[in-house]
This record gives C-alpha cells, sequence and structure tokens, in this order.
C-alpha cells in the first residue's frame, strides 16, 4: 500500500516516556519541602492531579502533606507579591469621599 491510499493512519512517533514526580524511596511527608513546594503553583495553590502527573493515592498525600505545612508555617497560605502594594484611588472612590467630607463638615458647624 503507498501512503497516499493510507490518508488516515496516523505516522507512528516516537515518544520519551516522562519520569513521575514522585521516586519510590520519596517520602510523601510535611517536612519534606522541596518536595511539596514542586507540586504548588506560583500563588501558592495546589496543582491539580492531571498537572502533577501522581498517581490518586499520591496526590491526597500531597494535599495532606501540603495542608499540614501551612497550619505549621513551614509553606505560606498566600505567595502573593502584590499583598502591601498600595492602588492608586479612582476617581470614584475620591469623590465619594469629599461628598462624606462635606456632609461631616456642614453637620459639626
Amino acid at each position: 500500500m503507498d501512503k497516499s491510499k493510507r490518508p488516515f493512519l496516523k505516522s507512528k512517533r516516537s515518544f520519551r516516556r516522562r519520569l513521575p514526580p514522585i521516586q519510590p524511596g520519596d517520602r510523601i511527608d510535611y517536612r519534606n519541602i522541596s518536595l511539596i513546594s514542586r507540586f504548588i503553583s506560583e500563588q501558592g495553590k495546589i496543582l491539580s492531579r492531571r498537572v502533577n502527573r501522581l498517581t490518586l493515592k499520591q496526590q491526597r498525600l500531597i494535599t495532606i502533606a501540603i495542608k499540614q505545612a501551612r497550619i505549621l508555617s513551614l509553606l505560606p497560605f498566600l505567595n502573593n507579591q502584590k499583598k502591601f502594594e498600595r492602588t492608586k484611588p479612582t476617581a470614584r472612590t475620591t469623590g465619594l469621599r469629599t461628598r462624606n467630607n462635606l456632609r461631616t463638615r456642614n453637620k459639626n458647624k
């Protein structure tokens, strides 16, 4: 058969098998922060099982370990850099402030 007569068959591509993220010797524990931090996003969220490529049992153990480490303050609950940045007030909020200030000033007179 020619390739032109087989339009729907895909060509066999070779692929490299990815290594599992947790090796058999790794202990899933709240004290193993180097392992746990691999499964947390930049915002501090726990990544899903599909993203992590973990089994269901491993994902459960990872989430429990992350939550224990957060409670013991080994890991942050949030990893938000803009937490204490001050934003500029918008025109709408400044207008409300001035109206409220005018009302209180008139009452005081």
